[in-house]
């Protein structure tokens, strides 16, 4: 197993990658001989990988440093570098290389704070590693200042410093940084290529997996999430209900109240898993004294653990409210679908006969309706609109049709 199967078909992105790949490890070995350099390289500083959600932007770019950092015995008989399995490999794949750096949006911006000392590591030798590697899984929600940190870095990088940035669209990158990256465009996969990663990688039965592939369009991370977590099947089908149960102003009230308690619950449950460990790993490493006890000096750092943590909830409320989105925008495309006499393959053919009676009882110009009313919810949210409040407008629009 290579560090590229994982990405579901990007055929042509696992080829360019590889082929850089291969590049940058001449590079090093010629320079670990003193001998020059190749004259030809498929390998540069800064790349930019863009897609739609679910293409597998973050597991390209995370796949790509893995192969960075192989160390396989196997690269001096010939083989290519990536083989997956090396020290090298594996702990780039799992997040625990010293010498890959990733930088992710705990909120709804990275911050110039979140990205100091990553660019200032960016500057550094790789400690133990072949590069000095930084991925940044969230580019688009580089705010102004963060995005100006970047830039300088990327600008002007070390020998053997390589950055990786991932947003859905290279519209989401300031142009000045984007022009001074490589860019690779992901496609969404096909829903035979998920579905046969299910069966391959997860173990699924091929009925679950081609049905779970189907409802999330060839968006991987939430097809496994779907196949593999019988919470996340449960959630998608109440979504699905949703638009059986705004009828009148109370049932689309009651409907936008649990939509956002549902994504509020989902936020609790990763602080639980989170906050009490890392808030009692930072007191101890700060030294705390008996009953928690903190040393002069060390509260603002409390605080902005503290800090990061509520932007942390605010994002997974946020996102759990998107996938609620997309599962909706998939329901009224499917009616729509429905009521054009389309001959695509129909999403959600699990909530069938509510599509079939919705179809019957409304226009394909109140469906689109719809679909454009789900399309402001999402934007109101990107504005930091209260969450009750884009919902609630959201579901007595889905009402009105």
């Amino acid at each position: 197993m290579t560090v590229w199967d994982d990405l579901v078909g990007q055929e042509r992105v696992s080829e360019q990658l590889a082929a850089a790949a291969r590049d940058a490890d001449a590079f090093v070995t010629a320079a670990a001989s003193d001998a020059p350099p190749p004259e030809a390289s498929r390998m540069t500083h800064a790349w930019l990988f863009t897609g739609p959600p679910g293409a597998g932007r973050n597991q390209a770019a995370r796949a790509f440093a893995a192969a960075l950092q192989c160390v396989s015995p196997d690269r001096a008989l010939g083989g290519a570098p990536g083989c997956g399995f090396c020290d090298g490999c594996h702990t780039a794949l799992v997040g625990t290389h010293a010498d890959v750096s990733t930088v992710a949006a705990v909120g709804a911006e990275i911050l110039v704070k979140d990205m100091r000392d990553t660019v200032r590591k960016s500057f550094t030798a790789p400690a133990n590693g072949r590069w000095q590697v930084i991925l940044v899984e969230d580019a688009e929600r580089l705010n102004e200042k963060s995005a100006n940190a970047v830039l300088k870095a990327v600008e002007e990088p070390a020998p053997r410093t390589v950055w990786l940035l991932c947003a859905p669209s290279v519209e989401d990158v300031l142009p000045t940084i984007r022009s001074r990256c490589r860019h690779l465009v992901l496609s969404t996969p096909s829903v035979e290529a998920v579905a046969d990663m299910l069966v391959r990688r997860e173990g699924i039965e091929p009925d679950i997996a081609a049905s779970v592939a189907r409802a999330t369009q060839g968006h991987v991370d939430r097809a496994r999430r779907l196949a593999t977590d019988p919470a996340a099947r449960a959630r998608r089908a109440s979504v699905l209900k949703l638009p059986q149960r705004v009828e009148d102003v109370g049932g689309a009230l009651r409907a936008a109240q649990e939509l956002v308690d549902a994504a509020a619950e989902d936020a609790k449950q990763l602080a639980e898993e989170m906050d009490g460990k890392e808030t009692e790993d930072l007191k101890t490493a700060l030294g705390a004294g008996q009953g928690g006890r903190l040393p002069r000096g060390t509260a603002g750092v409390v605080k902005d653990l503290e800090d990061m943590q509520k932007r942390r909830r605010t994002r997974t409320q946020r996102d759990s409210l998107d996938v609620a989105l997309a599962d909706l925008t998939s329901f009224y495309r499917d009616v729509l679908a429905l009521q054009l006499g389309s001959r695509i393959a129909l999403a959600n053919t699990d909530a069938e006969d509510a599509l079939e009676r919705l179809a019957r009882s409304s226009t394909p110009e109140s469906t689109l309706r719809r679909i454009e009313a789900i399309a402001a919810c999402g934007e109101a949210l990107d504005r930091n609109v209260a969450p009750l409040l884009a919902v609630e407008a959201m579901t007595m629009a889905l009402r009105a049709g």
